[in-house]
């Protein structure tokens, strides 16, 4: 639901660096963010800073003092960058007869607020949204285009401070939320999101579209589409485009939908008992297709939950259904038809868990701390896996339910 009503499209649209790298992309931006406007769009503008601005305001740091710069005193050189940012883009809106108005950390309508872990900022939400709504959503309900620094943050007690990976991102999709926004829209020099690197592939395929949750699964590695800190931020109600640079406002690029649960929690994901059929030998991770056959084998008979491979063995985690003896068996001829593979084991009746939520990848040592708070009461991991922004683990059926207690309770010390 939207938390006010209003009689035209709102959106905001956030720039990248290499959006605004020169005074041509620059010069575009502003005729369209001017088109949008004409047309009657209420629109809020979110910055990044020119070009490589901040790689060169670090280096120059970092180099002038020795490397020993201290984080508080970086963020506040570093916000340079998207601080002449705003004031330029703004300028160019006014003069092309868009009524704007820049927003600077020091002035006291400033919204993102943030706690004090500089360089890394983690936003205060609810400042955040309520000076968003009490000073930024009256200019955008008057037509007037607010351009506000991405990346940057200020502290409580009024330090500049920045968020990190994918700031720019991070507050244009809580500007969006706190305005009930229609649309992000994210300008960046690529066609959208891509099915692979244009680095390391020749011909990517552009997505027109994806869930944040599969999306969630590629950022951060490398292909710098977006960050999964930012996407824990994005409204379940508000879609974001991601557009190329060089298309205007309204192209198609890539449409990312849906959330990011926010909370860490553990769930039982398989409701039956699980099992694992341990296969050893000698290099088998050198024969890929001996792991190709048993997986068919098993998913001819029951679903395959993951799989975990080394050089002398493959383990492979099932759900457990019926009568397993014909699988056992049609395993077992694959193994003798190899000579890479020597014998097999099965463990049944286990529990297949889950532990997700965004910020798993980025708590230090949340393995270590469930797996301690299973030791310390005689409970064996029978297996553990880990992907994106969940770990996976495999214990006794019978302590299922004690073990998703200690997780949780593992978890919520963890917050403190």
């Amino acid at each position: 639901m939207r938390q006010h009503a209003k009689c035209c499209k709102r959106i905001v649209v956030k720039y990248g660096g290499a959006s605004l790298a020169d005074d041509a992309l620059l010069s575009k931006a502003v005729a369209d963010v001017t088109g949008e406007a004409e047309k009657g769009t209420q629109v809020a503008v979110v910055v990044s800073a020119i070009g490589k601005t901040t790689d060169l305001l670090l280096s120059t740091a970092r180099n002038t003092s020795n490397g020993k710069v201290g984080k508080g005193d970086l963020d506040d050189i570093l916000a340079m960058g998207e601080r002449t940012s705003i004031r330029i883009f703004a300028a160019a809106l006014n003069a092309n007869g868009v009524e704007s108005r820049y927003i600077d950390p020091t002035d006291p309508e400033w919204p993102i607020m943030t706690d004090d872990a500089f360089s890394n900022a983690n936003p205060l939400l609810d400042h955040c949204k309520d000076r968003i709504r009490q000073f930024i959503l009256p200019l955008v309900e008057h037509n007037i285009v607010p351009v506000i620094a991405g990346f940057i943050g200020k502290t409580l007690d009024g330090k500049i401070s920045t968020l990190g990976r994918g700031g720019s991102d991070t507050t244009a999709f809580i500007l969006a939320e706190a305005l009930g926004a229609d649309e992000v829209v994210l300008i960046i020099n690529a066609d959208g999101i891509m099915s692979a690197s244009p680095k390391i592939v020749k011909n990517p395929k552009r997505l027109d579209e994806i869930d944040v949750s599969i999306l969630a699964g590629i950022a951060d590695s490398g292909t710098k589409f977006i960050h999964r800190k930012a996407l824990r931020y994005k409204s379940p109600l508000i879609d974001v485009r991601v557009v190329n640079r060089t298309c205007d406002l309204n192209s198609s690029g890539t449409l990312i939908t849906g959330a990011l649960s926010t909370c860490l929690d553990v769930v039982l994901a398989c409701r039956s008992p699980a099992m694992s059929i341990t296969v050893v030998g000698h290099a088998i991770s050198k024969q890929p297709e001996i792991v190709v056959e048993l997986a068919k084998i098993v998913k001819a008979h029951v679903s395959l939950l993951g799989v975990s491979l080394n050089y002398d063995s493959v383990i492979l985690y099932l759900s457990e259904k019926g009568d397993c003896s014909l699988l056992f068996e049609e395993i077992h001829e694959v193994i003798l038809k190899h000579d890479e593979t020597v014998a097999m084991s099965v463990r049944e009746k286990l529990a297949f868990l889950e532990i997700k939520g965004v910020g798993l990848e980025e708590t230090p040592g949340i393995v270590g701390k469930i797996s301690e708070a299973l030791r310390l009461n005689d409970i064996n991991i029978f297996g553990i896996l880990t992907i994106t922004s969940s770990i996976l683990i495999f214990v006794d059926w019978k302590e299922r339910e004690t073990v998703q207690k200690l997780i949780r309770y593992s978890l919520r010390r963890n917050k403190r």
